[in-house]
Order: structure tokens, then sequence, then C-alpha cells
């Protein structure tokens, strides 16, 4: 099963990820992830992706997709992946298409978790994480027990710059004009689903689960 996850932050892209690594047994292959291998690894793309990083600038599209395709050349993802991050333009959509074809792959379904900009705001201003472990509450959906502290060791709780509304709002801007285009790319190759991230975490894994399945029969 080869899946390209899409969604805007706050939407739940990443539990539902982490909720069909669980189902289908694949890798969940984020951008951020595939970086941080590569530099670890000393591979000659992650070295190059390093010394963009380090300099405070974009990783050329040449690196990424590089990286890319050593990522989904890897043992693991002969019988299926979740790649969540890229490609964020049309640019690098066309060029995944290339690194897929090279490798004998078809992408099985793009599903798009979406929800409107206002709930989003709400979700991401209310999230809240603990200076200890790292855990993550909300305001409203998952208070802590003692306000501003963490349950599991009571380190004191802080909210992210780039979750502030702002920010926030800035970002769900930036994401919309990047995914407009890649929603009528691959609408076009009748590979797109679209998904109501507004249901309960359930339910929404229900529906992408309904629509995965019927894709391929």
């Amino acid at each position: 099963m080869y899946i390209l996850l899409m969604g805007p932050p706050g939407a739940g892209k990443g539990t539902q990820a982490a909720k069909l690594v669980d189902k289908f047994s694949i890798p969940h292959i984020s951008t951020g992830d595939m970086f941080r291998a590569a530099v670890k690894e000393g591979t000659h793309l992650g070295r190059q992706a390093k010394e963009f990083m380090d300099a405070g600038q974009l990783v050329p599209d040449s690196v990424t997709i590089g990286i890319v395709k050593e990522r989904l050349a890897k043992p693991d993802c002969k019988t299926g992946f979740i790649l969540d991050g890229f490609p964020r333009t049309l640019e690098q959509a066309a060029a995944l298409d290339v690194t897929l074809d090279q490798l004998g792959i078809k992408l099985d379904r793009v599903v798009n978790i979406t929800a409107p900009d206002d709930e989003l705001v709400k979700r991401i201003t209310g999230r809240r994480i603990c200076k200890g472990c790292s855990a993550t509450y909300h305001v409203v959906l998952n208070a802590p027990l003692v306000a501003g502290k963490c349950d599991k060791c009571g380190a004191e709780l802080f909210q992210r710059g780039d979750d502030q509304a702002e920010t926030v709002t800035k970002r769900l801007e930036v994401y919309q004009v990047q995914t407009e285009p890649l929603i009528s790319y691959y609408r076009d190759k009748g590979v797109y689903a679209e998904i109501n991230g507004l249901q309960p975490i359930d339910k929404v894994l229900d529906d992408v689960v309904t629509n995965l399945r019927g894709n391929r029969t």
C-alpha cells in the first residue's frame, strides 16, 4: 500500500499516520525524519543537506528528491509506505513521479485530511508541550489535571512559538497556497481522496482505511 498523506497543520495527520502504520505494517516516512536519518548516516546527500540546514537555508529540491529516493529504495518500503510532508510543490510532485517510476512504484492513494482554518487555529493554539518530557496537551481537548503542569513529570507546560495565533495563520496561508495546485494534480491522476478531519479520530481512520481498501478493489 503506497500512500501519500496530506493535511494542514492541526488536521490530525500525524495521529492518523501512526494508526495507519499499525494497520498496514508499513513505514511512516516524513521529510524531517528523512533529513535527520541522511545526516546521521553521513550519506553524500545527507552531508549536502546539513550544509544548507546549518546555514539556515532551504534544502534545494535536487538534494531533497535525492534523499527521498534513497529512503524509498530501502527494503522496508518494498511493500508500501506512508509518505508525509513531500511533495509540497508541483515541481516536487513531478520529480516524485519520476522517482517512483524509476523504483517501479505507483501511488495507491493520495489522502488529504481536511478541516476549516478556524478549527485548525483553535486546535493548534491550544496545544501545550511539557518542558520536561515533551508530552503534549491541549487546553480544551486534553487538559492536564493541574493547569500548566505535566501529569507525567510535573514539569511546566509551554506554548511553542509556531503554535501562536499569528504564526499559525501564516502557516495555514502558506499551506493553502502550496497545496491547492497539488490537489488538482493528484485529482487529475484519479488517486486523490479527501477525508473530513473534524470527525472523531477513529471515524477519520475508518474513512481513510475504507477509502484505501476500496481503491484497491
